[in-house]
C-alpha cells in the first residue's frame, strides 16, 4: 500500500480534461462552470454537434437536447405539430399513449433538468466567500461572485418550475445534499412553494434590469418566471394567484428594458441577438455553439431540401423533413394569410405576419393523413412551419455558415408577459378588461404590422386590433397559439385552459385521425421507471402506477 499510494495521487494525462481543483483555480474557471449551467439547456455535450461526448450516457445526443426534448413534451402532443417518427417514444408522445417506460424523451427531459440542477448545485457549493478566500480569488471576484451565485440559483429554480409543470411531485436536491444521499420526494405544492420562494429572493439579488451581458439573466427574468408560476398556480396547486401573475407580468412590461420587437419575424432569425424583446436567450452559434438539438432542430426538422429552392432556409439542402403543422394550427389563422407566395417569401403582403407556413411543395395538402386516412411520413401531407430561418434580417447567411444554426432560442420573451397579464385580468385580477384588451391589441397590431407598427413596403391596410366583446378566453387561447406556436408552452396552456385531455381534439390525439378525449392523468408525465428503480422513496404519478 505504501508503495503505490503516491501513484494514486495523480492528475489526468490529457491536459484538456480538467478536474475540480484545476477548474476553480481561476476566475475564468468559475465563469466556465456558470457557462455550463446555462449551456446545459441548449447544448448536448462537451464537443459540439453530435461529437460523441454527450452529457447523457446511453442517450441519443441529438434527440436528448433539452429544447428538443421539450418540443416533444410541450408541442408534439398538442394541437400544433406532427412528427410521425416512432423513435425514442415520439409516436407515443404524438398519440398521448406514453407510459413510464416507453418514451425515452420523457426520461431524457427529466434527466436533463436534474443534470442542470446538479451543475448549479456544484457551482453554488464552490462559489462561496470562504472557498474564494482559500483559493486567493476573493479580491478579484468580490464584485461579481454574488451575481454568479444568483444566476445559478435562478437556473436551478427554472428547472424546478419545469419539473413542477411536467412531473408534479419530484425529488428535491440542493447543494447540501450529498452525492450518496437518496433524495426525498417533495409534493408538487412543496416544489411550487420552494421555486416561488427562490424567485422572490432572487428578484433582489440578480443584476438590475438590462445590466447583465447578453445571454445571462437579470431581475426581469425572475419577474417573468414568477408571473408564469402564478398564472399556473390554480392548475398546479389549487391556489388563485392571478393578481400576482398580473402584477409581475406588468413589471416585465413596464420595465421597458425588453420592448416588443417592431417586426415579429425578426425574433426567430440568425441575428436575433440584436432583438431587444428576448429576456432570456439560449445562445446558439453555427461555429461555437453547435448541436443537433436547439434551433438547429427547429430549422432542419421543419424543412426539407426542396424548400430551400422556394425561400432561403439558411441550411441549404440539409433539411430533415420531419415536422409539419397539424390542421388545428393552420386553422387558427385566417385562410387568406396561410398560403405561401413564391414572390413574397417573407409574407409582407399577408395581414397576420405570424402565419408562416410552407404550402407550395409539389402535391402539398393541409391534411396530415394520406388518401386512405392513414398517418404518413410523406412531408407534403401537412403544411410546413417556417418562422425559424437561419438567415439575417436582410435574408443573408450569417458568417458562421449554414451547417448549424445561429438562432438563439427565446426561452423568455416579453410578448408572453402581455398574454399573461391579459389572461390574469380575464381570470379575475384587479384591473379593467380594457387594459387586457390593450395588451392583446398591442401584440396584434405588431403581428399585422398595422397602426403604430406600420412600416413602408409592408402591408398594413388591415388592423389586427379587436373589440372588447371579441376578447374571450377562447380567443385568448387561440391568440396564444398564434403568437407562441413552437415556443414550448402549448401543453401548459392547454392544461391550464382545461383543453388538453378533454374538450378539444386535434390530429392523431388518442391514435384517432381527428383526435379523441384521453384520460386526465395524461396532464402529468410519469416519473421514468429507471428513476423509480433507483430511488425507492419515489411514488409514481396517478395513472402510471
Amino acid at each position: 500500500m505504501s508503495a503505490c499510494l503516491g501513484d494514486l495521487d495523480t492528475m489526468p494525462l490529457d491536459g484538456n480534461q480538467l478536474v475540480g481543483e484545476q477548474v476553480y483555480k481561476t476566475r475564468e474557471g468559475y465563469i466556465g462552470v456558470l457557462a455550463k449551467c446555462y449551456a446545459s439547456l441548449i447544448q448536448t455535450g462537451q464537443q459540439g454537434g453530435d461529437g460523441g461526448k454527450g452529457d447523457l450516457e446511453g442517450a441519443n445526443e441529438g434527440y436528448s437536447g433539452y429544447v428538443r426534448c421539450l418540443f416533444y413534451l410541450q408541442e408534439l402532443c398538442t394541437d400544433n405539430f406532427l412528427m410521425p417518427s416512432s423513435s425514442n417514444g415520439l409516436r407515443h408522445c404524438l398519440n398521448m399513449t406514453w407510459t413510464e417506460s416507453n418514451a425515452g424523451v420523457i426520461k431524457w427531459t427529466y434527466q436533463r433538468l436534474y443534470m442542470s440542477i446538479a451543475y448549479c448545485n456544484e457551482f453554488l457549493r464552490e462559489c462561496t466567500e470562504a472557498k474564494l478566500n482559500d483559493r486567493g480569488l476573493y479580491n478579484e471576484m468580490k464584485d461579481e461572485y454574488s451575481y454568479y451565485r444568483a444566476e445559478a440559483a435562478f437556473i436551478r429554480a427554472y428547472c424546478y418550475s419545469m419539473l413542477c409543470d411536467l412531473y408534479g411531485a419530484v425529488p428535491y436536491i440542493d447543494e447540501n445534499v450529498k452525492v450518496k444521499d437518496i433524495p426525498d420526494q417533495w409534493s408538487r405544492k412543496q416544489i411550487y412553494d420552494y421555486t416561488v420562494g427562490e424567485l422572490l429572493r432572487l428578484q433582489n439579488e440578480l443584476k438590475e434590469p438590462g445590466m447583465n451581458e447578453y445571454g445571462r439573466v437579470d431581475r426581469v427574468a425572475a419577474w417573468f418566471l414568477l408571473s408564469r408560476m402564478y398564472l399556473n398556480a390554480q392548475t398546479w396547486v389549487g391556489e388563485n394567484k392571478y393578481q400576482e401573475a398580473y402584477e409581475y407580468a406588468k413589471k416585465v412590461i413596464e420595465s421597458n428594458v425588453y420592448p416588443l420587437a417592431r417586426d415579429y419575424r425578426h425574433i426567430f432569425l440568425a441575428d436575433n441577438n440584436t432583438c431587444k424583446e428576448i429576456i432570456w436567450p439560449l445562445v446558439q452559434d453555427g461555429e461555437r455553439a453547435q448541436s443537433s438539438a436547439g434551433t438547429n432542430f427547429y430549422v432542419k426538422a421543419f424543412v426539407n431540401g426542396p424548400m430551400d429552392e422556394l425561400y432561403k432556409t439558411g441550411v441549404g439542402s440539409k433539411g430533415w423533413g420531419n415536422v409539419r403543422s397539424k390542421t388545428t394550427l393552420v386553422d387558427v389563422f385566417d385562410a387568406e394569410d396561410v398560403m405561401f407566395d413564391k414572390e413574397d417569401t417573407w409574407g409582407n403582403k399577408k395581414h397576420d405576419k405570424r402565419a408562416q407556413f410552407m404550402t407550395a411543395l409539389e402535391n402539398q395538402k393541409k391534411e396530415t393523413w394520406d388518401e386512405n386516412d392513414q398517418m404518413t411520413s410523406t412531408f407534403s401531407y401537412g403544411y410546413g412551419y417556417i418562422k425559424w430561418r437561419n438567415v439575417t434580417k436582410d435574408d443573408q447567411i450569417c458568417a458562421s455558415g449554414d451547417t448549424y444554426t445561429s438562432i438563439d432560442f427565446p426561452l423568455f420573451r416579453t410578448a408572453e408577459a402581455y398574454l399573461a397579464a391579459a389572461e390574469a385580468i380575464l381570470r379575475g385580477a384587479s384591473a379593467p378588461k380594457s387594459e387586457a384588451l390593450g395588451y392583446i391589441n398591442e401584440l396584434r397590431a405588431r403581428a399585422y404590422m398595422s397602426d403604430e407598427y406600420a412600416q413602408p413596403g409592408i402591408s398594413s391596410d388591415k388592423s389586427g386590433k379587436i373589440s372588447e366583446s371579441e376578447l374571450t378566453m377562447e380567443f385568448l387561447l387561440d391568440e396564444r397559439q398564434r403568437e407562441m406556436a413552437s415556443e414550448l408552452v402549448r401543453r401548459t396552456d392547454l392544461v391550464r385552459f382545461g383543453k388538453f385531455t378533454k374538450g378539444k381534439n386535434w390530429d392523431w390525439k388518442g391514435v384517432e385521425r381527428l383526435g379523441k378525449d384521453v384520460d386526465d392523468f395524461y396532464q402529468l408525465f410519469p416519473i421514468p421507471d429507471s428513476e423509480m428503480t433507483n430511488n425507492p422513496k419515489l411514488e409514481q404519478n396517478k395513472g402510471y402506477e
